[in-house]
Order: structure tokens, then sequence, then C-alpha cells
């Protein structure tokens, strides 16, 4: 177990206070978490941190680090200007600046970042480079998978530190990070010397978090300046790897000062797909760059996962010199990415398909694809959070009223906001497209009955896409995260239908 003493973690970090003696032996934000032996960080983003003191100490919080005067504490307390950004850098400083020892591709983006995490990490491992991944839904170390969290946008800094610490220590020479704005803001991954960063697209989505997208897009952008300083490691040159195809494109290149590289379907990308086949087992087409041109297969189906390979391409071929012929077999290997389109199918007639599609271009996305995949109809089901971007309730209900056949919406991570007052919202949208509720739209606020509903009006060839949760392991209702995955309640569904075995229906409170 790393231990630190206070006098070693802020050195190199500018205090209000004189540093004071003190060991601690982990971080942690979260005072429900606390550990004997942490430092306890009271950060004061949307809840003030500082109120918790008392219950870090309580739980064996051996220092605390806050942004205010605190007097008559029980245990040592450093005051500094930024909790986050002190946190970013002394949770580097625990570990020893592991990203210093390492390769590290991190991928933003509003949608694809998992999809292509995943292929330029299969990609390192066929040309038997000893990689980690980091994702949202997962960390790979070695032959160790961990879940890296039932329903959060991104570990905490001192996570990936760990998980950085671990993938050094087990002989890896290269990591990939999946980075999210809220991260980046929140300079969750601050202090890690990035070598290339990929950019997926940057649409509709956390404007409830980063005010505008102008916000939104700034967050992102962090990632690609911050290459500027990169120190690179075995004569990698920092890259930039942008789409050309996404409004982010032009501005991205003023905000990048190392060399990028650009992909996309527009044939002036540096690198470009052509004569792209999409059908319900495959996705082919021919990738072409600066001295190859190679055909693609992959097991991932909807024509944006084109850019997602694309990007992954571009990153490995460009960025690490490896092979075409590794790529290629390395996007090959990538049998499925969970919650990503992923199949669910105990012998019905028609497709069922769950993904993670939680924004207004994901959403459009994989309607089109559903289109691409079936002569019948699209029948989609998804909700909209509560607490989130409200702006893309109505948007979200616009698109399917206009690329669905049947759209029914329902519950999605409510929160503290009224779930019905939420579907109000979307029935608007849906109606302005010219839904007619009853008939070419319904409301039905369990999810359960909505997964019930949507399967029963399948007819042969019809696809039916459960969309927004995807991976997630849970539910927010008011303050409680309830057990619940989209995968299970789809079998648990069909089997119903099927009249045979299957599990049970997962409870939510919405019955």
């Amino acid at each position: 177990m790393p231990k630190k003493t206070l006098a070693e973690l802020f050195q190199n970090y500018p205090t209000f206070n004189p540093i004071p003696e003190g060991i601690v032996t982990g971080i942690a934000v979260d005072s429900r978490e606390v550990v004997p032996g942490d430092l306890f960080v009271a950060t004061s983003d949307r809840i003030d941190g500082h109120g918790y003191i008392p219950m870090a100490i309580e739980n064996g919080a051996a220092a605390v680090m806050g942004t205010k005067e605190m007097e008559g504490l029980e245990v040592p307390y450093v005051r500094v200007g930024d909790a986050r950004d002190a946190m970013a850098q002394i949770s580097a400083e625990f570990y020893d600046h592991p990203a210093n020892q390492i390769i590290l591709i991190g991928v933003t983006g509003t949608d694809g970042k998992t999809t292509t995490v995943n292929f330029i990490y299969q990609i390192l491992k066929e040309a038997g480079i000893k990689a980690g991944m980091i994702s949202t839904v997962n960390a790979i170390i070695g032959d160790e998978e961990m879940d890296t969290g039932l329903h959060v946008t991104s570990p905490e800094v001192f996570d990936l530190q760990k998980y950085l610490r671990q993938m050094v220590d087990a002989g890896l020479t290269h990591a990939v990070l999946e980075t999210t704005s809220h991260g980046l803001a929140a300079k969750r991954v601050l202090g890690d010397v990035f070598d290339i960063g990929v950019v997926t697209n940057i649409t509709h989505e956390h404007l409830d978090y980063h005010g505008s997208y102008q916000g939104y897009f700034d967050a992102k952008a962090k990632l690609f300046e911050s290459l500027a300083t990169s120190k690179s490691k075995q004569s990698i040159e920092p890259l930039v790897v942008l789409n050309i195809d996404d409004r982010s494109y032009s501005d991205l290149t003023k905000r990048s000062k190392v060399s990028r590289i650009s992909y996309g379907l527009d044939t002036k990308a540096d690198i470009y797909a052509t004569n792209v086949i999409n059908n319900p087992e495959s996705l082919k087409f021919i990738a072409h760059g600066p001295g190859f041109e190679i055909p693609i297969e992959t097991s991932l189906i909807g024509n944006y996962n084109v850019a997602n390979c694309l990007a992954a391409i571009s990153a490995t071929i460009i960025g690490l010199g490896i092979k075409p012929e590794q790529v290629q077999e390395g996007i090959k290997a990538l049998h499925g990415v969970p919650g990503r389109m992923e199949r669910i199918s105990l012998g019905q007639e028609f497709l069922a398909l769950v993904d993670f599609a939680h924004t207004p271009f994901a959403l459009e996305a994989a309607l089109k694809t559903g289109q691409d995949l079936t002569a019948g109809r699209v029948i989609a089901l998804f909700g909209s959070a509560g607490l989130r971007d409200k702006e893309k309730r109505r948007m979200m209900a616009e698109i399917s009223s206009e690329h669905a056949d049947l759209t029914i919406l329902t519950a999605e991570d409510p929160r503290t906001e009224s779930l019905l007052g939420i579907l109000e919202e979307m029935a608007e949208g849906a109606k302005s497209r010219g839904g007619i509720e009853g008939e070419s739209f319904f409301r039905i606020p369990d999810r359960r009955e909505a997964i019930r509903f949507a399967l029963s009006e399948a007819q042969p060839n019809d696809i039916v896409l459960v969309l927004g949760k995807g991976h997630e392991q849970s539910m927010c209702f008011i303050e409680t995260e309830y057990p619940w995955d989209d995968r299970i309640a789809m079998r648990a569904g069909l089997s119903e239908l099927l009249e045979i075995d299957g599990p049970d229906m997962p409870f939510l409170p919405t019955g």
C-alpha cells in the first residue's frame, strides 16, 4: 500500500498554510468511502464537502484538504486554492507519476468513446504490445478486469492514477483511457501526460453541467491543449486525431499545437472509408490512408462504427506505427462492447438490441442503423435523465418521431425530477413532428412495462431498440440507485413473451 507524508504530497503544490506533519495511505473525496489513513478532499463542486469533514474524520481520515479556513480539527488540515486541481496533482504525486512512465492514449467525445477505446486496445494486443485500458465500463490491467463504477461519468483522479500505477508495475507500456468532459472539466485527468489525443465527436450533451455548447467544447478541448506540453516517451511524437466530419473539427485544429491527423467519410480526410456495407452480422468497408488501403470487417454493426474504427486506425497506424494487417486483425477481434448494439436473442422472430444511445446524435445514428438492418418497423424505447440536459428531451423525441415507426417514452434515471413531467416534455417534442399519441408514440413510465409493450408489439422482421442505459447496472429514483440492467430486462420480457424459462424482470419503484 502506498504511503506518503503530507510534505511529500504537497512538495510541488502551493498551500495557504505551512504543510503539517502527517502520513496518509490513500485519498478519498466521498466521506462515506473514507477508510483509516485516507486524506479526505473537501471539494466544493455541487455539494460543499467541507460539511462532511466530521464524518470523514469519524471514519478514520488521517488528514483533510480543503479550500476554506478551518480550525480545531482533530487531524492535520491543508488549505489550497482549488481542491480539484490540487487533488489531481497530489494523486499523481501519491502514485509517483505513472503517466510519465507509460504511453498514454486519451479518447474523448460525446459518442463512441468506449467503443473506440476498445478498438485501440484490441489493436495494441494484436500487435503484441503490453497494454491496459480504462473506460467508463471497465479497466483491464493484464489478465485482470475491474468494474469502474455502476453509474459514473469517469473514475476519480486517484483511481485513474492507481490503475496507471498498477499498469506500470505490471510491465505494461501503453494505456488507453476514455476521458469525459466531466472528468476534464473537474480535472480528473489533469496531471496525466497524454501522448495521443483522439476525439470522436462533440455534439449536444451535458449542457446542464457545462452551461453551453461552448463550455462543453472547452472542456473537451483541454485534452488536446495538454498535448502541447506532453513529454513524449520512447520517441512517440504527440499526435491529435480529429473527426473531419464533425462540427468540432475546425475549432479543434486551432486548439491543437502538435501534429494532427484527420479521419472521416469525407475523402479529404487523411484516413477515410469507402465501400461501406452494413448488415445485421457485420460492418465492412475499405480504409484508405497514407501508404495503405485495407479491407476492414467488424462484428460491431452500425454505420457510425465506421468512424470509431477510423479513429482507432488513425491513432495506431499513424500515431504508433502499427502495421495495417495487425490493425485489421485487432478490429476483427473485438466481438462486442457491453451495451453497445448488443443483440438479445432468445429465438424470437425479430431483432432486439440494447444500446447506450442517450444523446440526440447517438439516438439518430441508432435509429438509422435500425432502418438499415430491417425491412420491418423500427420500434424505439428510451427516456431522458432527470437533473441533466433538459434541452435534449424534446430533441430526442422529435428525432424518434422522424426515424422510428413506433416510439415508447419511459423512465431513465428521473432522480428527483417528476418522471411524468419529463415524459410530458418529450411527448410535446414527439407531437411537434407529427407524432400521434396512442398510435405512433406511447408514454409508459414503468420501464419494465414499456419493454414488455415494445416486445409484444414487434412482428417478424421488426427491430426493437432499447436505448439510453446500455451497460449501466442501476437506475436512479429520487436519490436511490436501484439495480437495473436493460439486457436482463429484455431477456425477462422475451422469456415471458415466448413462454420459456428466463430471468425475473428487475424491480423498479414505478410499478
